[in-house]
């Protein structure tokens, strides 16, 4: 990895804020006069449509020098899955390009011309899923988002970092827009332009505050860990997790929604579209309830309904054939602790400990201004607690946070946390047996 802090003369630009004004990490006062970023400093690019194009765009990209800000759009909540549908890249000496990854989906050249070169990414675990599956993937990479988690700032969108730092406004309304259109609206292109215009800026002041804060180790580790992100992990069930699963009661009735869930992503993979676009969750366990009280109806009130449903029917009539003994239990018993909730109940001690960790967590996230979650997930640390390893050592609780995915610098900081709160705990059972 490069170093995390970048030239002190490169980030102090005109015009430039850092998170830390002052040594002990007291935020200065906010930019109050914002500069609109509202134009590309080299205007809108064409869209890269062909291969010749996109050879042209890798050798700009490998003639650049330094980092190389990247970004995808999806289109999230239109089409079906999280497949990217514009991609941009910019780079010093290269400039902006963007390139439409539907009529050209193997960007390898790009990832050839990238090489070695960092990566610059806000949020990159929306994103590097949707890169790697048209041949874009980091051998270093920089996240501002969650360097910006890291850093405690207040607010850490992308507007709102290019705000803090460059006292820059970065409009934000076509986040949401279907980017499988084509052609693509030149304000779309401008927006998209405006992404990368300036991270490599942002994340030169970051680096420096990073370091500054003594954090730049920290990030490293974190932005090592996501080189192997490969997006997150499967759903056992995802039926399960339809909205409006509370109201369903019986086996049959869930063996029903799990069916039409099914069938509506077939559907939906079918027609490339969002499953929530085919049939919404509230009407699909509308469907199901309805069937489940009155068999052989189906509830109507959407187009879909009507248009669908000979696959809502088969179904329906699937979930109905399902032997009892085999009907998908109301809920699934989960491998780890119980609810955190029970600890007290269940095992006073182990709740006791919990509590202590969390104290000193809290604490030591507060002295150090950043969120607790990013010290330690809450998963790892309660099951390390609920059952923990033989060797009840710091070495020996940094192992098994390890083995769950936390980093060095988190159980660095965490398993001495989790040691001392055992021995606080064994020796009140001490006090309270004598």
């Amino acid at each position: 990895m490069t170093d995390i802090d970048a030239d002190p003369e490169v980030a102090a630009a005109p015009g430039a804020q850092s998170a830390v004004g002052e040594p002990d990490g007291v935020d200065p006062e906010p930019v109050r006069d914002l500069v609109p970023l509202d134009m590309p400093a080299d205007g809108v690019p064409p869209v890269v449509e062909s291969e010749r194009g996109l050879l042209e765009a890798a050798s700009a990209i490998a003639a650049g020098v330094g980092p190389v800000a990247l970004d995808a759009e999806r289109a999230s909540g239109y089409r079906y899955g999280q497949r990217a549908y514009l991609v941009q890249l910019r780079r010093e000496g290269a400039g902006t390009w963007l390139v439409d990854p539907m009529a050209c989906p193997d960007l390898s050249p790009l990832n050839e011309a990238i090489g070695n070169a960092e990566w610059i990414l806000h949020a990159a675990t929306q994103d590097l899923a949707c890169l790697a599956e048209v041949g874009l993937r980091p051998r270093q990479l920089f996240d501002t988002e969650l360097a910006g988690r890291l850093l405690g700032l207040p607010r850490v969108g992308l507007a709102a970092v290019v705000e803090h730092y460059l006292g820059l406004s970065l409009a934000k309304e076509h986040s949401a827009v279907d980017w499988s259109t084509r052609p693509l609206p030149e304000p779309w292109l401008r927006y998209a332009a405006l992404d990368v215009e300036v991270l490599v800026e942002v994340r030169n002041l970051m680096g420096v505050d990073l370091a500054r804060q003594g954090k730049d180790g920290w990030a490293r580790q974190e932005f090592e860990a996501l080189l192997g992100f490969t997006g997150p992990a499967a759903k056992l069930d995802p039926w399960r997790r339809t909205s409006g699963m509370h109201r369903v009661r019986h086996r049959r009735t869930a063996a029903m929604v799990r069916e039409l869930w099914l069938a509506r992503d077939e559907v939906a993979q079918e027609r490339d579209v969002s499953p929530g676009r085919v049939l919404p969750d509230a009407v699909l366990v509308e469907i199901a309830m309805e069937a489940a009280a009155n068999p052989g109806t189906l509830a109507g009130g959407h187009r879909s309904v009507r248009r669908y449903q000979r696959q809502w029917r088969d179904a329906l009539a699937r979930a109905a054939a399902i032997p009892e003994s085999d009907l998908p239990p109301l809920t699934l018993r989960s491998e780890g602790p119980p609810p955190q909730r029970a600890w007290a109940e269940r095992d006073p001690v182990a709740a006791a400990r919990l509590a202590a960790t969390r104290q000193a967590l809290t604490a030591f996230a507060a002295e150090h201004q950043l969120p607790v979650e990013n010290v330690l997930s809450p998963e790892p640390l309660r099951r390390v607690i609920w059952t923990p390893p033989q060797e009840r050592t710091v070495e020996g609780f940094a192992t098994a946070l390890q083995d769950l995915g936390a980093r060095r610098w988190q159980t660095d900081i965490v398993a001495p946390m989790i040691v001392a709160a055992f021995e606080t705990a064994s020796a009140d059972d001490v006090l309270e047996d004598g």
